[in-house]
């Protein structure tokens, strides 16, 4: 589904991950793990499509049907929409920005919900939601995306364990239904316990494989050596 080649991605003449090669198969439930600073949400961004500063080396990803999770933080829940709204823009692709959503797409929408365990949400605004329950809805708007190419950037952060539970068990359906799910992740504990497989990168690649494995301690520590090393590189070089 996803294949490195020599990936340097940067910004400021400063890359910010360089030298991957890799691939991740087809539905692979997969965590994307580091230090803070360590490059991972500008590699999900990349392979989510959005323009990087400077690219080199090659980067392929063999679908278009890519679906995106963003940190609650790039969300503006001032904006005055309510939740139905907001989820509906996971059937763009179907009905266009301007489209109709009709009472099919309703449905869809209210299934949606009920999914991520949030039915009759539809007609709150974002602004009165929580933080976990504006995660929900964030899922249910993934969903709606039908996307061959999951991509989520810290799903789990600032809610609940029940949430996280319930919200897990929707990557493992993603991945049971032929998904690819990729998901930056902070925390080590649940990758361990659900992700079949890891990637960890301090800048440049540690280690990959079999999630308790790449979360050894060793591993571990190397990508923080690492990744210290390379930030006093660049300090002394400023």
């Amino acid at each position: 589904m996803i294949a490195f080649d020599d990936l340097t991605l940067a910004y400021d003449r400063e890359p910010a991950v360089h030298h991957l090669t890799g691939r991740i198969d087809r539905g692979s439930l997969i965590a994307l793990v580091g230090p803070n600073g360590a490059g991972k949400t500008t590699l999900i961004r990349a392979i989510a499509g959005e323009p990087i500063a400077s690219a080199e080396g090659g980067l392929r990803v063999d679908t278009r049907r890519i679906g995106w999770l963003p940190q609650q933080a790039e969300i503006d829940r001032a904006f005055p929409i309510d939740v139905t709204g907001f989820v509906a823009m996971g059937l763009w692709a179907k009905i266009g920005a301007f489209g109709a959503l009709g009472r099919k797409g309703r449905a869809q929408v209210a299934e949606a919900l009920a999914a991520v365990g949030l039915p009759g949400f539809g007609a709150r605004p974002l602004s009165a939601l929580s933080g976990g329950q504006m995660q929900r809805v964030l899922f249910a708007r993934l969903m709606l995306q039908d996307a061959e190419l999951c991509l989520l950037d810290e799903p789990f952060a600032a809610v609940d364990a029940r949430t996280t539970e319930e919200l897990t068990a929707l990557l493992l359906r993603w991945q049971a239904e032929g998904r690819t799910v990729v998901a930056v992740m902070h925390d080590l504990d649940l990758v361990r316990r659900t992700f079949p497989e890891a990637l960890l990168i301090a800048r440049e690649k540690i280690a990959q494989g079999p999630a308790r494995e790449v979360l050894s301690e060793a591993n571990l520590a190397r990508a923080r050596l690492v990744l210290a090393s390379d930030t006093a590189r660049r300090r002394d070089a400023a």
